[in-house]
């Protein structure tokens, strides 16, 4: 595959499955990405979703080799390096090019407010540490700081095609749309807020989404809606699908939420989320979030007979 035909489309960001100590359950992860390009996924993702602010050093490497084991023959495998210092980052770099990532993603520190001429040598390093390309994540929609628009675009002037973006600062459309008009439409963007902009970012020109795991039915169905310009099946995807993403409010909903799917579809085993856990999901929310899903799954099912 072509970097281009790999880095395009839906890529998911797969959740960590844990055994009952907390230790990562390999075969449950072989279990979720084989399910998530049968799907019809065009890649996979480790990332914030996947707990990796939560895993330590060895258990980040683990988890990057596990997924590139398991996914690299189907699709693209993109692997988050992030970190609180750049050196760690550029050892994650290196290690994912090692293990055969396609590319890597990062946010920046999100501990201390950093200025933009150390954000810039930040990146730099890490695109000189590997030849992979570079997705840079702006996650200050729940994490971290809003980048700048120009330290963006100054990046990919710098250093061409080998970055790409995934903007999460708020508000996402205008900011996004400002990017494409910086860059002169050459920026390849990933939505990436779960799915709950991915109509408007789609006509904005992204190349791609990183939704969550849970909803990977409904979401390649809605970009191939959206590929074939079927304005009718888009609304019956998108409003419940939004409607759900919506429920998630902080990084723990995403991940309690998402869980609790994963093992409703046969996929997981338990919803165990590394703790301390923020959030917990109550008796009346679960209701809604089977009534959401039930009518996804209506969608998904409809459009096929």
């Amino acid at each position: 595959m072509s970097m281009k035909t790999q880095l395009a489309g839906v890529l998911p960001v797969f959740q960590t499955p844990f055994n009952e100590d907390e230790s990562i359950d390999a075969a449950t992860l072989e279990k979720e990405i084989a399910w998530l390009f049968d799907c019809g996924s065009d890649g996979i993702v480790l990332a914030m979703v996947s707990e990796v602010l939560r895993l330590d050093t060895r258990e980040r490497e683990q988890l990057a080799e596990l997924a590139c084991r398991f996914g690299r023959t189907r699709g693209a495998v993109i692997i988050s390096v992030g970190s609180e210092s750049t050196i760690s980052s550029e050892r994650f770099t290196k290690h994912a090019e090692s293990v055969g990532a396609h590319a890597v993603m990062a946010i920046p520190p999100v501990a201390t407010s950093v200025r933009e001429d150390e954000l810039l040598r930040f990146y730099e390093r890490l695109l000189a540490a590997s030849s992979l390309p570079v997705v840079v994540q702006d996650a200050s929609g729940y994490v971290g700081r809003p980048m700048s628009i120009e330290l963006q675009a100054k990046l990919l002037n710098t250093f061409g095609d080998r970055v790409l973006f995934k903007p999460e600062a708020t508000p996402i459309g205008p900011r996004l749309s400002q990017l494409r008009d910086a860059t002169s439409g050459k920026a390849s963007v990933f939505e990436g807020t779960g799915g709950i902009a991915l109509v408007d970012s789609f006509r904005r020109g992204i190349v791609g989404t990183m939704p969550g795991a849970d909803l990977i039915r409904g979401i390649v169905a809605l970009w191939r809606a959206l590929e074939a310009g079927d304005e009718k099946h888009i609304y019956q995807l998108s409003l419940p699908i939004s409607a759900l993403v919506a429920v998630q409010n902080s990084l723990d909903a995403f991940l309690t939420v998402e869980k609790y799917l994963l093992v409703k579809q046969g996929i997981f085993r338990n919803t165990i989320v590394r703790g301390p856990v923020g959030y917990k999901l109550d008796e009346e929310t679960r209701a809604e979030v089977d009534r959401l899903f039930d009518l996804i799954i209506v969608a998904v099912e409809g459009k096929k007979r």
